[in-house]
């Protein structure tokens, strides 16, 4: 009897020619628009970081283009961030930069449309890798199904950056393969080209799939009948690869580097990454999809880590354990892949492989694999190994499409008794897991519903694919088509729209640029109102909502906060500034910082202050009168902070302060800001004599360039109360002038008497390339 790769080796195969890619293309096509409709026309929008991070960093870069502006400097969230080096700026995403040149306003369906429509293409890129390895087509749209739909590109489409990566991997593998196989110099330049856009998320996905492809390198030199050979032949290839993806990646990737040098979190350690395990319960959701009620309000949540699991110390929310991707194709796994040995073959080995280690990596802490999958180059930069489902996701969708190949091109062992039930058995062993669980953990009746459609799916599955077996010898469309209907009706039904993935497009009015929201139209007239040429008061908008803080960004509101994983570390620890501040409780003070009644409150501008409810809940150190309560609103209360600095100061004196000793104690020593700058080096051979105040305006102030005039008979410095950056300069009627750091996070400029032009440039190349250089000398 021959063995199973035995068979697949001398099974039909549809070449390249033959191969139905426009059939199967309008299959998933069809499939994908019916999944995707319920975001497409409106009914709901992506939720959570698609919007409260996503949408805000879409609206800035379009608005941003349409007013002539560059969009590398953010001056609206954090007192200003590099949002050039910020991964999930989307400045470097070609279809958002495409959808920001194209609308100045994107909508909230556009947004969604760029994040489904790219799972599309990482489909129809799949559709690619199996023509190109002679599968059947049939297998081929359940993969693309399953990996647009499936696993986390389903239950996580909220975490824009991650689809972008994970979508761009199946096109980069396709033409590496192309590249490898034909000794391509132009397939190679295109595959560096794929993967570079994909590394530009320079997110866990990207980092993970890099590691995969240079895997598939390696397992193709290893399993060459001539290894040497093989590696030579695929030197061109891969030195053009280098160089495309090098060009698309290398500059956007050095200038992250260096802000994750100056950032909150250079990296992240063994306990902080642990904590982002997946909980091996998780792997129950491939069973039963809404098995822990993820889809539901989060009080009937009770999968890992609710409280119905006890002290698990793990940090994820509820859908990043979900990884449904499909009864079909988890049938094709397990009682055609494994039981009916489909995945013994030598063609499927190394996406067998590479999914068991990546599920080692997912699993973390559960298993003693991850202490040394840690240690692996950049791993350390990331805080949950759970990401790792996004491309696992993807790789069972590759293993189902391979095991429904088998069947529907009757490569596949005939399936006896013991193998049938060996299936069954895997089947059931999953079912009945779930089962015990609910069980053990109280829950029978919450999980009875979510176990009721798992069977039915479960079983429907098991149908389909039997008849389309049956089918495939006279009709294959037919047999394609019921499989296709099957999967599509059950990714649907288990996969669909849910308090996770779907929201009403209402919830995220703020987001839009037309919103009418009473409260920012309150900001904007306050804020109207205290405009002067030496002010630009900021607000800050805490414990609000979810989507709220990025919201500045929208209106073109300068925020003390935002929302964002990565903040510059020195405005983190002078203000206390968090990732987020959703909840009152998120927001957090600091030495430098104590409180709303504080000198840095007052250096910052921070005007207007908007919460949920009381500001004592916030902050209890305030006493009645240091803070004015002037409007409430549908959204919660708004504050008056009246004794908010000008933007801009004219300081006839400077004096010496050690930074890192005011940061950590908070003591600032007794000085007027209006007449007196502190600063760490102050670059004069003597201090200046106080005199009269000079005169300072604002004429002209945008992302990435800041103009003021200033006239004194003394001389002095000019204060320009935005937090200091290394990629900043600054120049005095036109004339380059050192920028200095000045009352800890700020910037100044020295002038001489007289009146003069300052210009504050944000100029990210030649900063970056001068930051690189210092640090390369500094080691």
């Amino acid at each position: 009897m021959r063995s199973a790769s035995t068979i697949a080796s001398t099974a039909p195969a549809l070449g390249p020619e033959r191969w139905p890619l426009l059939r199967a293309a309008a299959f998933v096509a069809l499939g994908w628009l019916a999944l995707s409709w319920p975001w497409l026309s409106g009914r709901a929008t992506v939720p959570w970081d698609a919007k409260a991070h996503f949408q805000a960093q879409l609206q800035f870069l379009a608005d941003s283009l349409h007013r002539g502006e560059a969009p590398f400097w953010n001056p609206f969230v954090f007192a200003g961030q590099p949002q050039i080096a910020d991964p999930q700026s989307l400045i470097f995403s070609p279809p958002h930069l495409l959808l920001a040149l194209l609308d100045s306003s994107p909508s909230l369906q556009a947004t969604d449309g760029v994040a489904l429509g790219m799972l599309l293409l990482g489909g129809f890129a799949i559709l690619l890798l199996f023509r190109d390895r002679g599968w059947h087509w049939g297998g081929a749209v359940v993969a693309a199904l399953s990996f647009a739909f499936g696993c986390s590109a389903a239950w996580r489409i909220q975490h824009t950056g991650q689809v972008l990566s994970l979508a761009y991997l199946p096109l980069a593998w396709w033409a590496l393969e192309r590249a490898l196989d034909r000794r391509s110099l132009a397939y190679g330049l295109l595959a560096g080209v794929v993967a570079g856009f994909m590394v530009l998320g320079r997110d866990q996905v990207a980092l993970i799939g890099v590691y995969l492809l240079a895997g598939v390198v390696l397992h193709r030199w290893t399993s060459a009948a001539r290894p040497l050979a093989s590696a030579r032949a695929s030197i061109a290839p891969l030195a053009a690869g280098t160089v495309g993806g090098i060009l698309v990646v290398g500059l956007p990737l050095v200038m992250t580097a260096l802000l994750a040098g100056d950032s909150n979190r250079p990296e992240i350690d063994y306990e902080g990454a642990a904590r982002g395990s997946l909980h091996p319960a998780s792997l129950l959701t491939a069973f039963a999809a809404n098995l822990f009620g993820t889809d539901g309000p989060l009080v009937d949540f009770w999968g890992p880590p609710s409280p119905a699991w006890g002290p698990v110390d793990l940090f994820l929310a509820r859908n990043m354990g979900d990884v449904y991707f499909g009864a079909i194709p988890l049938i094709a796994i397990l009682a055609m892949g494994v039981a009916g040995r489909a995945f013994a073959a030598r063609e499927i080995r190394f996406t067998l492989a590479a999914t068991a280690l990546l599920l080692l990596y997912a699993l973390g802490r559960y298993t003693p694999a991850f202490a040394l999958l840690f240690h692996l180059p950049g791993a350390n930069l990331y805080r949950r190994p759970a990401d790792a489902t996004f491309v696992i996701g993807a790789l069972a969708a590759i293993l189902a499409g391979y095991a429904v190949h088998r069947l529907l091109s009757g490569s596949l062992a005939k399936l006896s008794p013991s193998k049938v039930a060996t299936g069954a058995a895997l089947i059931a062993g999953g079912l009945a897991a779930c089962v015990a669980t609910a069980w053990a953990k109280d829950r029978l009746g919450a999980a009875a519903s979510p176990l009721a459609i798992a069977v039915a799916s479960l079983a429907g599955a098991a149908v389909l694919l039997w008849g389309a077996a049956r089918t495939v010898p006279r009709r294959p469309t037919l047999a394609v088509a019921l499989l296709t209907l099957g999967l599509v009706a059950d990714l649907a039904i288990s996969n669909g729209p849910n308090e996770s993935t779907a929201l009403p497009s209402a919830v995220y009015d703020v987001l839009r640029a037309d919103s009418r929201n009473p409260t920012i139209a309150l900001l904007k007239q306050r804020l109207a109102a205290t405009a002067a040429p030496d002010r630009r008061d900021r607000v800050e908008l805490a414990g609000v909502d979810f989507h709220w803080p990025n919201a500045s960004m929208v209106h073109r509101l300068d925020n003390t906060l935002g929302y964002n994983p990565v903040r510059l570390d020195l405005y983190s620890r002078a203000t206390g500034a968090q990732d987020h501040v959703a909840l009152p409780s998120q927001r957090t003070f600091s030495p430098l910082m104590p409180g709303y009644r504080s000198r840095l409150a007052d250096l910052l501008g921070l005007r207007l202050i908007v919460t949920r409810g009381d500001v004592a809940e916030i902050d209890p150190a305030l006493q009645p009168g240091d803070l004015n309560e002037i409007a409430r609103t549908v959204d919660g209360r708004i504050y008056e902070n009246p004794r908010a600095l000008p933007r801009v100061l004219f300081a006839a004196e400077a004096r010496k302060a050690d930074f890192e000793a005011l940061l950590a104690n908070g003591r600032w020593p007794d000085f007027d800001p209006t007449r007196t700058v502190l600063l760490q080096d102050a670059p004069i051979a003597k201090p200046l004599a106080l005199g009269p105040a000079g005169k300072v305006e604002i004429r002209r102030y945008a992302n990435t360039q800041v103009v003021v005039s200033a006239a004194s008979a003394t001389g002095g410095y000019v204060v320009l109360n935005d937090v200091w950056h290394p990629w900043w300069f600054a120049e005095v009627d036109g004339q380059p002038a050192p920028l200095l750091r000045a009352n800890v996070i700020f910037r100044a400029v020295l002038v001489p008497p007289g009146e003069h032009e300052v210009r504050f440039v944000f100029r990210p190349l030649d900063g970056a390339w001068d930051e690189l250089n210092s640090r390369i000398q500094g080691h």
